[in-house]
């Protein structure tokens, strides 16, 4: 049976292969279109498997907003330039928007889920490994919801390589998406300092006393003023008994300098805000609410919103590659052992 122009532009249109390929398949099946489809799609199945192995750290991360339902989904691609391609971005808001929709409870349950053409997200995957030449992988997704009293934030960043997803209550679309700006630059892990581990807390804190020590001997060296060394790293360090002892310090200290003590509650305020600001480097970088605001570092996240009167109650954000290991070539070494194969 000869195969006509049409057929072929009709299965490059459905399934995206070239030319040559949707021409040979059609061949293949006495230009039966669905038998063609089903060939391709097996077809690329095979290809997918032996690019199974491939590491896929680049790609993109996508997000979809469904009444009180949100996505944020990361898909990746082998290499930043795939990651640009149209066929890819489709892909990722395809994914974001039917992970949105069904709020499928792990990967297992994404993966055989259809979009508007009855295609699985499975399938969707193998077919762009297939005609993007690239292992493609749907690496993670993350479901949120809100009220309706509260109101979403999304923002991505450097073209989707950072997707945020914020949720506030008593603020609106425009707060919340500033939040999700500032979450996208200075990487928070957690809300507030509660949500971290105490031992996570101790072993930063004894990271961060090593750090500054070796940079006071630098200082040292060069003639520069010490840095502060902490005695504490986290406002949950920071006990009812610790800050009385300090309260009693500053007393002591005030009435040893002559100060009045009509004026210490003046003074001290001030120099116990700046006890705690000097001791909770760690809430500072890995909580949101004890970051400054970017879009205006004279205040706390947490200040911020309580001039705003609103409060965040949840965010996700996902970083494109974090926490894959990528593969390293040593270009040094490559040279070398091809030098010696060439002897």
């Amino acid at each position: 049976m000869a195969v006509t122009a049409a057929q072929v532009k009709e299965l490059r249109e459905r399934t995206g292969v070239g030319m040559m390929d949707a021409k040979k398949a059609l061949v293949e099946v006495n230009g039966d279109m669905d038998k063609a489809i089903d060939l391709l799609r097996e077809k690329g199945m095979a290809k997918a498997a032996k690019k199974a192995d491939r590491i896929t750290a680049e790609g993109l991360t996508g997000s979809y907003i469904n009444g009180n339902t949100a996505a944020l989904v990361e898909v990746n691609s082998e290499t930043d330039f795939v990651a640009k391609n149209e066929q890819f971005k489709a892909i990722v808001a395809d994914t974001a928007k039917i992970v949105a929709e069904n709020k499928p409870r792990d990967l297992a349950e994404a993966f055989d889920l259809t979009n508007d053409k009855g295609v699985t997200l499975k399938a969707k995957l193998v077919e762009g490994t297939q005609v993007i030449g690239e292992k493609l992988s749907f690496r993670r997704f993350e479901i949120v919801k809100k009220s309706a009293s509260e109101s979403f934030g999304m923002y991505s960043h450097m073209g989707g390589r950072i997707g945020v997803i914020t949720v506030v209550e008593n603020g609106d679309e425009k707060l919340a998406k500033s939040l999700a700006m500032h979450i996208a630059a200075m990487k928070p892990q957690v809300l507030s300092y509660k949500d971290l581990d105490p031992k996570f807390i101790e072993q930063e804190v004894v990271a961060l006393i090593a750090r500054l020590e070796l940079e006071n001997e630098d200082r040292k060296r060069t003639g520069k003023p010490f840095l502060r060394i902490p005695t504490y790293g986290s406002r949950l360090q920071l006990t009812d008994e610790v800050l009385a002892k300090m309260k009693a310090k500053l007393e002591a200290d005030l009435a040893e300098q002559g100060k009045p003590e009509k004026i210490w509650d003046k003074i001290i305020p001030g120099q116990m805000d700046k006890f705690i600001k000097d001791n909770t480097e760690i809430d500072q970088q890995y909580t949101l609410l004890a970051q400054s605001y970017v879009l205006d570092d004279s205040k706390t996240v947490a200040q911020f919103l309580e001039s705003k009167g609103a409060s965040i109650k949840s965010f996700v954000r996902f970083e494109v590659g974090e926490g894959i290991e990528k593969k390293e070539d040593n270009f040094v070494e490559e040279v070398m052992n091809q030098a010696k194969l060439n002897k």
